[in-house]
Parts: structure tokens; sequence; C-alpha cells
């Protein structure tokens, strides 16, 4: 929970097919203590992009390189046993709500309840449409489709009636091993994401920090439809690698800093990671 005395630390990367592949960094991060390990994803990147890289710039390969997060975080469960395997963030927009509900609560049962479900609209109009969906209204149709996935999680016959998601009783197993469905973090940073995770996540992961109130404009949001910003989970993406930069960070409010990873061969991410967990156990102490 948000406040903690205790952070944890996590560590992101593009699991890419020239890069350390997932299980040997699944591996490696949990013998080294991390608490979790977030895969983002992209199906694919238009040829013909015109959306312009929100980091400026080129866009990097590895945007078109990496592995279904799913299937990566399905091989990591299956070599670990304590470390929580998340999307950062999973694109719910280009994807199935059926499908998708399921293939999570499969995961969240093969690994012992160790799920979590970063979401985001994303950015790439292109990609979005190549997948039929409306870039316009990406976030009204995330909302539905992730308020679906809930209700078929917690039901054992479950319908949904939306705008965007529509369907009658249905009959959908497994059921996660979490209660209710793995939490949902909301990983945006624009001036509509308190109402948003307010509305219906359980976790903010903005990436690299926070402008000046914004913990106050989350607090607010969540007083007003009757919640409490201490039970929310605050994960902060593109940690600082400096211990005053995290102390910082952890002072804010965050009880999970993520660390990204460069999508690299294990002679190059190892000594990385090796530098970032002695950091994160510095910071425990």
């Amino acid at each position: 929970m948000a406040f903690s005395s205790s952070p944890k630390f996590g560590i992101s990367m593009f699991p890419t097919d020239y890069a350390i592949q997932p299980m040997d960094l699944a591996r490696a991060a949990e013998e080294r203590g991390f608490d979790s390990l977030f895969f983002p994803e992209h199906t694919h990147i238009p040829a013909s992009r015109l959306s312009a890289f929100p980091g400026g710039g080129d866009l990097p390969p590895e945007y078109w390189h990496s592995h279904d997060p799913f299937v990566a975080l399905t091989a990591c469960a299956a070599v670990t046993s304590r470390i929580r395997l998340g999307t950062g963030i999973c694109l719910v927009i280009e994807r199935d709500p059926i499908t998708l509900a399921k293939e999570i609560a499969s995961l969240d049962m093969i690994s012992n309840g160790r799920v979590v479900l970063g979401v985001g609209a994303g950015w790439n109009r292109e990609e979005m449409e190549n997948h039929g969906a409306n870039f316009t209204h990406r976030w009204k149709i995330l909302r539905e489709k992730v308020l679906a996935m809930q209700a078929i999680w917690s039901n054992e016959e479950a319908e949904f009636h939306g705008e965007y998601v529509d369907f009658d009783p249905l009959w959908s197993y497994p059921k996660p091993i979490q209660a209710g469905g793995p939490p949902i973090w909301i990983g945006a940073n624009s001036k509509w994401v308190f109402d948003r995770v307010a509305d219906y996540a359980d976790g903010w992961m903005p990436i690299g920090g926070l402008g000046s109130g914004n913990l106050e404009r989350m607090s607010e949001a969540l007083a007003a439809r009757g919640r409490d910003i201490k039970d929310l989970d605050l994960a902060l993406f593109g940690a600082p690698t400096n211990e005053e930069g995290l102390r910082g960070r952890i002072d804010q409010g965050f009880d999970e800093l993520v660390f990204n990873l460069p999508a690299k061969p294990a002679d190059d991410v190892l000594p990385l990671l090796d530098r970032f967990a002695d950091l994160a156990n510095r910071m425990r102490q």
C-alpha cells in the first residue's frame, strides 16, 4: 500500500528476441531480491507510422521486437516462485476482453496469484487502427474492457452491456487466484488520470516523477469516490538510480520503485541488475 516504510523494488524491460530472454531475466531478478518484473507490449509497429514517438527522435527497435508479454510472463512464472509479474503496460484496447480475461486468469493461476495488470491506452494511432480500435475513444474503450474483465473474473455467469463491450451471460474459467482479478494499475501522466484511477483502478504507475500537486489531485479524486490514497498502490516507473532520488520519491509516497533495463544481452543487463539490486538493498536498510 502507499506510504509504506518498506518500499518494494522492481525492474522493467522490453523482452526482445535479441535481449536476455525472459526466463533468464526473471530468475536473475528473483535471485537478487527484486519484488516485481514488468514487461510492456506492442503487437507490431506499422512501417508507415505517422504517430510521433513520445520519447522523441527515432522509435527504438525494441518496440517491434518484443515477445508477447503474457507468453513471456507465463514462461517467467514457470521458473520463479515469489516475484510478481506485471505488464507495464498492456494495450487492452488492442485485445478482445473475453480472450484477454482468460489469458490473465490463466497466468494468475499458473503463477499462484502473482499478476499485476498495468494498463494504458497507448499513443500509436496506426497500431491501434490496424486492430480496428478507435484512437479517439481509446480510454472509454479501455475502461469498459477492464470492467468487463473484472465481471468475468468475479462471476460464475458474467455479463456486460456497455457502449463498446457487450455480451450476454457467459461461463469462463479459470478464475484468478486473486479475488476479483489482479490489481489494475493505470500507466499514464495526463490530467485525466486522477479520475480514471479513482474510477476503476487499484494503482497508479506514472513514469519518471510527479508534477507539483499531483498527489493532492489524486487524493481529491479518490476522496470524491469514497476512497483513500493510503489504499492505492503507487508505483514509479523509470525510478531514479541514486539514493537521493529514490529517497525523494519514497518520501512522496511511492511504495514501489521500478528500474528500467535496456533491451540488451545478459552480459550488459546482469551488471546493471546487480547495481540496482545493491541500491535497492541499501534503501531497504
